[in-house]
C-alpha cells in the first residue's frame, strides 16, 4: 500500500527533536522520511515554560500530535502536551513493532530472492490491508498461520513467512487465577462437583487453557491462560458460571473469589 507522504490532522508520530529554540522545537518524523514538524512553546507543556530545554532537547524521541498540515507550505504544527503517557507508551510500541516487522520482511525478501518493493507488491499490500500492518501480519501467522490461509493467502512466499515469523515473534500469554468454593448436599456430591468442574475447564477457545485443582474442600483453584487480559477474564466469568449452573440444578451452591490472595468479599452465583 502506498505510504502517505504527509501525516493526516490528529495523527499520533513519531519524532526525534533536531533543534530546540525559545519559541518551540523542531522534530524530524520518523514514519514520514524527509518530513520536519514544529511544536510552538505553548504546545510543549501546560502551563507557563520557564526553560523550554528543561521539557525537550535535541536527539529526544518524542510522541506528538498533529494539530494541522500545509502540504504546500512543507509546513506541519505538532503539539506534545496533547499526548498522554498512555498514548505515548502505545505510539511508541506501535512504532517499534512496524520497524521490526520491517526488518523481517527484507529477510522474507532475501531469502526469496527478491527486492522488498516487489515482495510489497505480490502479497506484503494485501497483508496490511488486511491485517493493519506487517507487524499484526507477522503476528497473527507466529500465532495462526491457518487464519492467513483461511484469508486466502497462499504462494511459494508463505512458507519463508511463517517460518520467519515462528522464529521471531513470541505471542505474550497472561494468567489469571481465581478461587471456586462449590459444595453439593447429594449422596453423589462428588461426583456432581467433578461434573461442574470439568464443564468450567472447557474453553470455546483453542488458545485458552483452563486448569481447575483441588486446594481444600470445597476450595479450588482455577487457573486461565489466554492472549490477553480481556480474553482472560471473559473465559474466567464462562467458566465460573457453568459450574455454577451445573451444580445449582443439583442443589449445591458455588462462589467465586478473584485472585487467590484477593481480600475482596467473594461473590455467590
Amino acid at each position: 500500500m502506498e505510504k502517505k507522504e504527509y501525516p493526516s490532522e490528529g495523527e499520533l508520530v513519531v519524532g526525534t527533536v533536531t533543534k530546540v529554540q525559545g519559541f518551540g522545537a523542531f522534530v524530524a518524523l520518523e514514519e514520514y522520511p524527509g518530513k520536519e514538524g514544529f511544536i510552538h512553546i505553548s504546545e510543549i507543556a501546560s502551563g507557563w515554560i520557564k526553560h523550554i530545554r528543561n521539557h525537550v532537547r535535541e536527539q529526544q524521541k518524542v510522541v506528538c500530535k498533529v494539530l494541522s498540515v500545509a502540504p504546500e507550505k512543507k509546513h506541519i504544527d505538532l503539539s506534545l502536551k496533547r499526548v498522554n503517557e498512555h498514548q505515548k507508551r502505545e505510539k511508541i510500541q506501535e512504532w517499534k513493532n512496524n520497524q521490526r516487522a520491517s526488518k523481517l520482511f527484507e529477510m522474507v525478501a532475501k531469502k526469496l530472492g527478491k527486492t522488498v518493493d516487489q515482495c510489497y507488491k505480490e502479497f506484503g499490500d494485501r497483508l496490511i490491508e488486511k491485517y493493519g500492518s506487517l507487524y499484526n501480519a507477522f503476528e497473527e501467522c507466529s500465532y495462526n498461520p491457518e487464519a492467513l490461509r483461511n484469508d486466502g493467502f497462499k504462494g511459494e512466499w508463505f512458507q519463508i513467512f511463517e517460518n520467519i515469523a515462528k522464529e521471531n515473534i513470541v505471542i505474550p500469554f497472561v494468567e489469571i487465577k481465581g478461587l471456586i468454593h462449590l459444595s453439593c448436599w447429594l449422596p453423589d456430591a462428588i461426583d456432581h462437583i467433578k461434573k461442574a468442574l470439568l464443564e468450567a475447564e472447557d474453553s470455546e477457545y483453542e488458545d485458552v487453557t483452563i486448569n481447575i485443582t483441588y486446594i481444600s474442600a470445597p476450595k479450588y483453584m482455577i487457573t486461565v491462560k489466554a492472549p490477553d487480559y480481556k480474553i482472560a477474564e471473559d473465559q474466567m466469568k464462562k467458566a465460573v458460571e457453568k459450574a455454577s449452573k451445573y451444580i445449582k440444578k443439583y442443589n449445591g451452591s458455588c462462589e467465586f473469589q478473584r485472585g487467590i490472595d484477593d481480600k475482596h468479599a467473594a461473590t455467590v452465583l
